[in-house]
């Protein structure tokens, strides 16, 4: 009788801690100082490496290369031309 009753207050102490364990959120702000994000600037997307999936059709900075690529890249994609 002893054995149980002192599970049975093991098992309730355990359901109240893991019950509260996942109370506490921990703040997920970008971290700022003085009223200014302080994480990684963005760049834009013409002004990064070439495509990994496509050809090398464009050079860092070349915005209009970037989107020809991108474009020939959506219409390799598209079902229609493909089963024309």
């Amino acid at each position: 009788m002893r054995i149980a009753r002192f599970a049975s207050a093991l098992a309730c102490a355990a359901v109240v801690a893991l019950g509260t364990a996942g109370c506490g959120e921990k703040p997920q702000d970008a971290p700022m100082k003085s009223g200014k994000y302080q994480g990684k600037p963005d760049n834009r997307p013409w002004e990064g490496d070439a495509l990994a999936y496509g050809t090398n059709e464009f050079k860092r900075g070349d915005k209009t290369g970037w989107e020809t690529a991108l474009k020939t890249r959506a219409q390799a994609q598209n079902e229609y031309t493909r089963a024309q």
